[in-house]
């Protein structure tokens, strides 16, 4: 496979990482991520009841949605409004699993967070930006809960984050750009808690295979940079 440059960033390197919370005023939890290029707005609404299947067993329920804006990418995307497509399923699942790991329980009664991820600006890392960007709106959701008295304590437990490895050119990278992920023999997105322990793991081999040595340096670049966002999560929920 071709290599594909940088552009000025080292192999072990994230893009520039923005976290803004409260930038939709109206969602009782909402963040703006941006991991370079990548704009993902996520919000949180916090709606009373649950799904039938959950009824009256005291527990709530956290679910995401994902979408992409018709012009996140070079050319219109069409918008999924009969039926959302197997990749978008695929996503927003991936997206619920990963911040229903943040709770032990669901015990906070019968409450229901719907995460909505829109990505406005595409350039690889959509799914890991929407994770990582919906933890911090989680958080101040639960927060909101608390203060209006909907939940005496937030029952979250833990961060999470997510970021793509891969490998581009026989080198392994960290959070690969569109350009590197499209070219990339072995593609990974990995999602793991504050406290360095794993949550999901998705790798492929795209292009070609990929031995036990080369699957170990991926999940150590991967746990370097999920650090690194975690960092950024607790600096945003710091301000």
């Amino acid at each position: 496979m071709p290599d594909v440059p940088r552009r000025g960033r080292a192999a072990d390197e994230l893009r520039p990482v923005s976290l803004t919370r409260a930038a939709a005023p109206y969602a009782e939890g909402s963040c703006l991520v941006a991991f370079g290029s990548t704009r993902v707005l996520c919000t949180v609404s916090v709606e009373d009841g649950v799904p039938s299947w959950r009824r009256g067993k005291g527990e709530g329920w956290l679910t995401a949605e994902y979408a992409m804006l018709p012009r996140a990418t070079h050319t219109r995307t069409t918008r999924e409004r009969e039926r959302v497509g197997g990749r978008t399923q695929e996503i927003q699942r991936l997206i619920g699993r990963s911040v229903r790991a943040m709770l032990d329980d669901f015990r906070f009664g019968e409450f229901t967070l719907k995460i909505d991820c829109d990505v406005l600006q595409a350039d690889g890392g959509t799914r890991t930006a929407s994770i990582t960007g919906a933890c911090v709106a989680v958080v101040d959701a639960f927060g909101w809960m608390v203060k209006t008295g909907r939940v005496a304590a937030s029952p979250v437990r833990r961060r999470i984050a997510a970021v793509s490895v891969g490998i581009v050119a026989g080198e392994p990278r960290l959070d690969l750009e569109y350009a590197e992920d499209v070219a990339a023999e072995v593609d990974m997105n990995v999602v793991m808690s504050g406290e360095g322990q794993f949550v999901e793991v998705q790798g492929t081999g795209e292009h070609g295979l990929f031995d036990r040595a080369s699957l170990d340096r991926l999940l150590d670049l991967a746990a370097a940079g999920a650090a690194r966002l975690d960092a950024a999560q607790r600096a945003a929920l710091a301000g």
